[in-house]
């Protein structure tokens, strides 16, 4: 007998609760991963961001499990607000979930409705003292 033979028996839910979902760990840094350009509709929503910019906002592909306690932003919401995923959450087609570690925080701030200029990196360098 192996230890194989045993092991439903031993531990029937082996691998439950691990973060793997459809695409596997860091599924938003997969080559195919898509970003805001791909999707028409965030083009019109996004406006004043250039296609760059827009390159650059990756989504979760849909399937893909989001890590539990890391930050994300569903831009298909209207009013979209950070949140921190729980365990088991999942990008499904009508989501458009943003992880806040795969986008440069000036856009992220921007994303999230950030006024300050200071965090814009649009502050005026030349104030006097």
């Amino acid at each position: 007998m192996t230890n194989d033979e045993w092991q439903a028996d031993l531990n029937p839910n082996a691998g439950a609760g691990l973060n793997h979902g459809l695409g596997g760990q860091n599924a938003e840094k997969a080559d195919n991963a898509p970003c805001a350009y791909d999707i028409k509709a965030l083009h019109g929503q996004l406006q004043g961001y250039t296609d760059d910019e827009l390159k650059e906002i990756t989504l979760m592909p849909t399937g893909s499990r989001l890590e539990q306690g890391k930050v994300y932003l569903d831009l298909h919401d209207p009013n979209p607000q950070p949140f921190r995923a729980m365990g088991g959450q999942v990008a499904e087609a009508f989501n458009w979930y943003v992880p806040k570690t795969e986008v440069d925080y000036l856009l992220w701030n921007r994303l999230t409705g950030v006024k300050n200029p200071a965090r814009l990196d649009e502050a005026d360098d030349t104030a006097t003292t």
